[in-house]
């Protein structure tokens, strides 16, 4: 049985919607934020020395990082929303698994935190929205030109780009300006995996 050690309102969200969607055996164990620094809970760290989410317990293997726990799992279903077979939509694959966290996430989080400084962020947020946008675009144009971001089929590099998109439109401006990216974002929440996912995970702010 895996163990998914699960934050309130972050990335981990993802991991359950993967496990949903692969069919693999799990079990939730959950965690709220601290209510005023909004940070994860000291015990995460009796997990994992950085104390952060997600993380799963496999029998006794534990991994850390979501891009990590993401491919591991997809090798533990036997390759089942791997990487498709065609090269340049391998390519596709590799370049969203890593590029949600690598890419993406840094601006989606300065802009978290400049919008918890109040006045004293509002100078910033014009360059990290500038920054944003320039993402959206492109990841408009992406999704214009097919169904889901490796190629023709829904794989886990979907899933990885849910939370930065989730947490885009809630705090850096994705909306009905950019049509394509927002009809993936529904036909994401109305997958079944996806609302067993929030089921076992409890309440997600960005669903």
């Amino acid at each position: 049985m895996i163990i998914v050690h699960h934050l309130q309102n972050s990335r981990s969200q993802r991991i359950l919607w993967l496990l949903e969607e692969l069919g693999l055996d799990y079990r939730v164990r959950r965690y709220e934020r601290d209510p005023k620094t909004m940070l994860a809970p000291p015990e995460l760290k009796d997990i994992h020395p950085l104390g952060k989410a997600p993380v799963i317990d496999d029998e006794g293997v534990i991994v850390a990082e979501t891009g990590a726990i993401v491919e591991y799992l997809v090798e533990k279903a036997g390759g089942r929303l791997g990487p498709p077979t065609r090269r340049e939509d391998v390519l596709r694959y590799r370049q969203f698994l890593h590029y949600a966290e690598g890419s993406m996430m840094p601006p989606l989080f300065a802009m978290l935190v400049v919008n918890k400084l109040g006045l004293l962020g509002r100078p910033a947020r014009p360059f990290i929205q500038k920054l944003l946008d320039g993402h959206l675009d492109w990841l408009e144009t992406e999704l214009s030109q097919r169904d889901w971001f490796a190629g023709e089929r829904f794989t886990a590099a979907d899933v990885m780009m849910s939370f930065p998109l989730e947490a885009a439109r809630s705090r850096a401006g994705l909306d009905e300006r950019r049509p394509a990216l927002i009809d993936w974002l529904e036909r994401i929440h109305a997958r079944p995996a996806y609302g067993a996912a929030l089921n076992k995970g409890g309440p997600y702010a960005y669903a």
